[in-house]
């Protein structure tokens, strides 16, 4: 482009006015995506020219009707366009139809949040709906104390994100997203032109930002991701949203404890080492103190609001005797202090007490940093020393005419300060279980085992365990020597025993087991603490607690007889019972879905909660829950609120843990008000599960006959997933036929994409890169491949009656057949099959046509039980949402298979070709809002 044209297109054009969209939620919508798709029409035409911007309609018109019209001599056209196109202008391409997805998608969001009338007219409108159908319902006093008592909603930030978007890229958008809101409440003229002038200032800066990360993140970076989500939560929904908890709760009769938790965070970030090399012991301690940091700068920030508005002066009120007392420990102890702000704050205790506060909090980050010991007033040793001050003052105030700030004020603090704690979220630790046993076999046979420990079977080494995690004696003497792994695996259980004496019981509170398959995985890892005195029956030690993480389908059979003799041991009940009597298990979506495809995954995982439900309180525990799901609705994303209403009858009793992971964050938590929404159903949904749903809906004869025909659907969909991924050269054409390979290209996470020491086939290669494959290349088989032939399979055996039933009456199923149709909505077979006719060897592209029989198999079956005409009948918006993304999607999904192509055929491809096709990895992501 010469300097002269773009000089000459610097100028902001006048946007005409768009016609009035009055009180129609899609009109209002559609204009706004208007607006932002002229805005960003000029800002291409400043930027890179009159000629690229008119490149870019006329691909977007030709995909408009291929799609609409659906012309083949459209789509044609257009794929000739775009494989003629060189790597600069292919780069640009994708870059603006991303960028059109990226603002569409926005603009989506930022209606849905105004669009929600509960948050227009009263920001608790879920939580009172819930508490209302609680008062209805007639739950007996001790029932709801119970529930309340234990309530704590957990969403868990992972450590392998698929977020393809840069927080560069995801802070502008969120500014654009408030520039949109404020220009829905602007009137005038000029405040309408001024606020347009800066969303095109920033759809500039967006443009001039590159997308792609310039090096594979590294899991501080990771971390340092996550921070900035929950500094935004911290700062502009916990407080409000526990406020409004606190009081829709009083009318259940119920006061929480000042220090209770209903809404916690936790992270796998920096504590996840299953086949992540990159986790270190090191590095957890380095990611704790980053949270720590954080969440001192934020109780810093409060504790200044505090001190702004608590400007009561005993000239005016008095102020009790103990605060009196206080102040004057507190001047003894920090001299300092008093002396700079006492003549300042001599009539104002509460300002007083808040510089007293704040140097604490100074001073405990400082000593967290520089790793000192707790110099005892002079710095906090944990939250409930800052806990008891924010309620010496709260007390105060309450006893001298301060109710409504001690109510408020110190009460919205007070809640804030304790599910913030002084790390911002808990850690979790999880390890492969083949890691504990490869170090204990050292260990044992060190000791002089009566048998190699690698040849003893699972029972036997079950006992030996159970055995020796009751004994007093060490496995490991200050002689041991270990190598490579296994010194990293037992320096890891060191460093969490480090972390709890640096930064408090808050810091790591459950150690996940993957692949657990039976008692021994979960009994080695009690072993191996123990030895880094993290447990120790005989005193009463259990610091940490234990996780088995069930993800196959074997397991998920067996979750509850392998719960079962656990618990029957009694060095573990021992460790469980210090623990307040809590088991948590974690259920995995993704490894089970890869396994057995997403019917069978789903039902299994259903049924192996109502075994561990029956087990654990049967056992006198109480079960806590951790769902271990990814952002694709086939490793069990979807709606977190309908996830919980879903699960079996009395399988909560208050307390569940979620995973968030990758695009899921930003699109739960990006905007404050549609996290508040989200956050706010969740724990609605909580409270419901919990009280309102303890006992089967439906009578046991009905749930029995529900539970046959859901078996007859899973057969079915198993046997036609099982068959497909088993067929000869499924491996090569899924490789081919989709990005898989290139995707560790991609910057999006730091750890590797297949698991080490495989071969390289389905089993070695991780879940996430297996569903962000398909999803790229449209087909999203793991999301509803099998259910059409379970479907068909149940109707053949005379079930279409129940099935009916079971979708008009069954939370569960009918939530899961939901998932499936949207996921079957963004599909798309047509741009999938040119992905395969380009791209792979011919003698595997048969198995696309299975790909295309099972789509419409059940696509038939679902739209047969739910009785629409087209996918998505019943949620419109979701319809058209889906229908808005194809312009914009379906070239950029054309250009990665001219790239691949290109990539593939080349000896040495050149960067700027690889830099393309990432982009198209990165704009597909975007423009599907599901990576994996």
């Amino acid at each position: 482009m010469t300097a002269s044209r773009r000089s000459e297109s610097l100028r902001l054009e006048t946007l005409s006015p768009p016609q009035s969209a009055g009180t129609n939620p899609q009109a209002a919508l559609r204009a706004d995506i208007r607006r932002l798709g002229d805005l960003l029409d000029q800002s291409l035409a400043r930027q890179e020219g009159a000629e690229f911007l008119a490149l870019i309609r006329q691909v977007r018109a030709l995909t408009e009707r291929s799609s609409v019209a659906a012309s083949g001599a459209a789509a044609d056209e257009l794929r000739a366009l775009l494989s003629g196109v060189d790597l600069e202008t292919a780069i640009r391409l994708v870059r603006g139809f991303s960028a059109y997805s990226r603002l569409a998608n926005l603009a989506q969001q930022v209606h849905k949040v105004e669009g929600l009338p509960d948050l227009q007219h009263h920001r608790t409108g879920r939580l009172r709906q819930t508490v209302d159908r609680i008062l209805d319902d007639g739950e007996p006093y001790e029932v709801i104390a119970r529930v309340v008592g234990n309530l704590e909603l957990r969403p868990v930030f992972t450590a392998h994100p698929t977020e393809a978007a840069r927080r560069s890229v995801l802070t502008k958008l969120r500014q654009v997203a408030e520039l949109l809101v404020q220009r829905s409440v602007t009137s005038t003229g000029d405040d309408l032109e001024r606020t347009d002038r800066r969303l095109a200032e920033v759809i500039d800066a967006m443009w001039q930002t590159d997308e792609l990360r310039q090096g594979r993140p590294e899991p501080l970076e990771e971390a340092e991701s996550v921070l900035y989500y929950l500094d935004q939560l911290y700062r502009e929904v916990v407080p409000d949203l526990l406020e409004d908890l606190d009081h829709e709760l009083a009318r259940l009769g119920m006061d929480l404890p000042a220090g209770a938790r209903p809404l916690r965070f936790g992270t796998w970030v920096g504590g996840d080492r299953d086949g992540n090399p990159n986790i270190t012991p090191g590095l957890t301690l380095d990611v704790l103190a980053a949270q720590h940091e954080h969440a001192i700068a934020t109780l810093l920030r409060m504790v200044d609001h505090l001190h702004r508005d608590l400007s009561s002066s005993i000239q005016v009120v008095a102020a009790s005797a103990a605060l009196a007392a206080s102040l004057r420990e507190d001047a003894e102890v920090l001299p300092g202090v008093f002396e700079r702000f006492w003549r300042l704050h001599a009539d104002e205790p509460y300002r007083l007490k808040c510089c007293f506060i704040r140097e604490r909090l100074v001073n405990t980050g400082r000593r967290l940093a520089e790793r000192r010991p707790h110099e005892p007033g002079r710095d906090y040793a944990g939250r409930d020393e800052l806990l008891g001050e924010l309620r010496l003052m709260q007390g105060s105030l309450a006893a001298n005419r301060g109710e409504l700030l001690a109510g408020g004020l110190l009460r919205r603090a007070i809640r804030t300060a304790a599910t913030l704690g002084f790390g911002m979220a808990t850690m979790d630790v999880r390890e492969h279980a083949a890691a504990h046993h490869a170090v204990l076999a050292v260990l044992f046979d060190r000791v002089g085992a009566p048998a190699p420990y690698s040849s003893l079977t699972r029972e036997e080494r079950t006992g030996l365990l159970a055995q020796e995690l009751s004994s007093r004696r060490p496995l490991i003497g200050p002689t041991t020597v270990l190598e490579g792994d296994d010194a990293r695996t037992i320096e890891a259980f060191a460093a969490v025993r480090t972390a709890l004496d640096r930064f408090g019981p808050d810091a790591v509170e459950s150690y996940v087991i993957s692949m657990s398959r039976g008692p021994d995985d979960v009994l080695a890892a009690a072993v191996l603490a123990r030895e880094a005195g993290l447990v120790d029956v005989h005193s009463g030690v259990a610091r940490i607690g234990f996780v088995p993480l069930f993800e196959s389908i074997e397991e998920l059979r067996r979750a509850g007889a392998i719960m079962d003799d656990l618990l029957s041991e009694p060095g573990y009940r021992r460790l469980v019972a210090l623990r307040g009597d809590v088991q948590e298990v974690m259920l995995g979506y993704s490894d089970s879905n890869k396994e057995a495809g997403i019917t069978t995954s789903q039902w299994e995982i259903h049924r192996a909660q109502r075994q561990l439900r029956d087990v654990v309180q049967s056992r006198g525990a109480v079960l806590r829950l951790f769902h271990g799901r990814g952002g694709t609705v086939s490793r069990g994303g979807g709606p977190t609120h309908e996830a919980i209403l879903a699960q079996p009858f009395g399988t909560l009793e208050g307390q569940i843990k979620v995973t968030e992971q990758g695009e899921v964050i930003a699109a739960k938590y990006g905007l404050p008000r549609l996290a508040r929404y989200n956050l706010e159903l969740a724990l609605g949904a909580v409270l419901e599960a919990s009280l309102l749903h303890r006992e089967s809906r439906v009578p046991p004869r009905v749930l029995g006959r529900w539970d046959a025909v859901m078996n007859e659907v899973s057969e079915g969909a198993f046997h036609a997933y099982r068959e497909f991924v088993e067929s000869p050269g499924l491996m090569e054409y899924f490789r081919s036929a989709t990005p898989v390979d290139e995707l560790n290209m991609l910057n999006i996470g730091s750890r590797p994409a297949s698991r080490p020491g495989g071969g390289g086939g389905l089993a070695d290669l991780r879940a996430i890169p297996w569903v962000f494959g398909w999803t790229q290349s449209r087909q999203i088989v793991p999301g509803w491949f099998g259910l059409g032939s379970g479907l068909a399979a149940a109707r053949r055996l005379g079930s279409s009656d129940a099935l009916r039933d079971m979708y008009r009456r069954w939370h569960f199923f009918r939530t899961f057949v939901s998932k499936v149709e949207m996921t079957m909505a963004k599909t798309d077979l047509d741009v999938a099959g040119h992905y395969v006719e380009t791209l792979v060897d011919p003698a595997h592209r048969h198995l696309f046509d299975k790909v295309r029989a099972e789509l419409d198999l059940t696509q038939r079956e679902v739209l047969h039980l739910t009785g629409e005409e087209r996918l998505l009948d019943r949620q419109p918006e979701l319809q058209r949402a889906i229908l808005v993304r194809r312009p914009h999607l379906d070239p950029i999904c054309y250009l990665q298979v001219v790239l691949l192509d290109r990539l593939r055929s080349s000896s040495e491809p050149e960067p700027l070709l690889r830099r393309a096709l990432l982009l198209t990895v990165n704009g597909i992501a975007a423009g599907l809002g599901n990576t994996g």
